[in-house]
């Protein structure tokens, strides 16, 4: 076994040098067989992957899902931004770098024109002065609208709260001017709901109020039954504004019919034009009109006694009886102016009173005797007293 061993290696050692000068010579005439028969091309090696490019479109792709995804994203930026995804990486990095910005600023536009259905003054001249500008910038667009329109909001507010507070009962001043005091988001909920429970509580109020001074039932009656019930804010308002007034006016109707029931002609005339006429008309007949009505009738009334006593004066007449019985006797005279007689005769005087003349005793026919005889006396004496200065001349 060590015999063999020693020879193979000494075969080795002997034939290693042949080959080593046997080597370049094979290198050789492989390199002039390959010069006279050459071989066909081979593939071009492939380009590597370009995972740059793959990692930006996948980048892009989340960034526009982003977007679209924003509560804020109109439909149309939804709606490009899909199409960019679409339409594969060079359309979204488009969509990323200019389209996103311009839909943007167009988005804001409008968000901000949508703001004047609601806008106080204020606001209002916000977003005209706004739109008047010429090179407006999607970020001056976007602070008016995350900003500048909140502010403008609020001023409004306050103005509208000052002008509540000048016109409102007790209740409405007190939390109007706390919500003044207080944060923007004070004067918000006192406008959206603080105003109007103030308001029912001043509402509350004002209808016992009207109560109290009403004498009408139909109103009050209604009245009581509100407050007695659960109204809500918005049917206490109502009732003050609207159905009160109804109520008032068929109360009104009840008081005129019972004032023209019995009255004179120019109050049933005036109460019937106001039955007839609006609820104004009612109220102010109730308030004057009545009053009037009964002044005329008062008048007439006056007028028909003064024509019935004048025309009494203008064709009455007084009369008067007497019944007397009596007698008389005659008597002699013998001298002019002289007569003597007998007789028993009796007049009663008219009184003071202005009563019908009475006579008593020897009656009216021997009061017209003794006249005649009296005058028959005069006339003699007269007759006799010519006589003589008839006489007296002649001598």
């Amino acid at each position: 076994m060590k015999l063999s061993r020693i020879a193979a290696a000494v075969t080795t050692a002997a034939l290693a040098p042949v080959v080593l000068i046997a080597s370049p010579a094979f290198a050789a005439g492989q390199e002039s067989a390959a010069s006279t028969h050459p071989i066909g091309p081979t593939a071009p090696d492939r380009a590597a992957p370009d995972h740059a490019a793959e990692d930006q479109a996948e980048q892009d792709r989340k960034a526009i899902l982003a977007i679209i995804a924003d509560p804020m994203a109109s439909e149309y930026m939804q709606e490009a931004g899909r199409k960019a995804i679409a339409d594969g990486p060079a359309t979204m990095r488009k969509f990323i770098e200019t389209d996103q910005h311009k839909i943007r600023l167009d988005d804001y536009r409008v968000l901000i024109t949508r703001l004047l259905n609601d806008a106080g003054p204020g606001l209002k001249e916000g977003i005209k002065e706004l739109s008047r500008g010429e090179r407006t910038t999607l970020e001056q667009l976007r602070h008016f609208y995350e900003v500048t329109q909140h502010e403008l909001r609020d001023d409004d507010n306050a103005v509208a709260i000052s002008r509540l507070i000048s016109t409102g009962g007790p209740g409405v001043r007190e939390a109007g001017k706390k919500a003044l005091k207080g944060t923007p988001a004070d004067r918000t909920a006192f406008l959206k709901t603080g105003q109007y429970l103030a308001q029912a509580s001043d509402d509350r109020v004002e209808l016992a109020r009207i109560d109290e001074g009403w004498d009408g039932v139909i109103l009050s009656e209604a009245i009581g039954k509100l407050l007695n019930g659960s109204p809500t804010p918005a049917e206490l308002r109502r009732f003050l504004e609207v159905t009160q007034h109804e109520l008032r006016d068929q109360d009104n109707r009840v008081a005129i019919a019972r004032i023209i029931d019995g009255g004179g002609a120019e109050l049933v005339k005036a109460g019937r034009a106001a039955l007839a006429g609006t609820a104004a008309d009612r109220t102010e007949f109730l308030k004057t009109g009545q009053h009037e009505a009964r002044a005329r009738d008062k008048q007439a009334q006056q007028n028909d006694k003064s024509k019935d006593q004048q025309n009494q004066n203008n064709s009455g007449t007084g009369t008067g009886t007497g019944t007397g019985t009596g007698t008389g006797t005659t008597g002699t005279g013998i001298s002019a102016g002289s007569a003597t007689g007998t007789g028993d005769s009796t007049v009663t005087p008219q009184g003071g009173s202005g009563s019908a003349l009475a006579a008593t005793g020897a009656g009216d026919s021997a009061l017209i005797a003794g006249g005649a005889g009296t005058a028959l006396v005069a006339g003699a004496g007269l007759l006799l007293a010519a006589r003589m200065r008839r006489a007296a001349s002649g001598r």
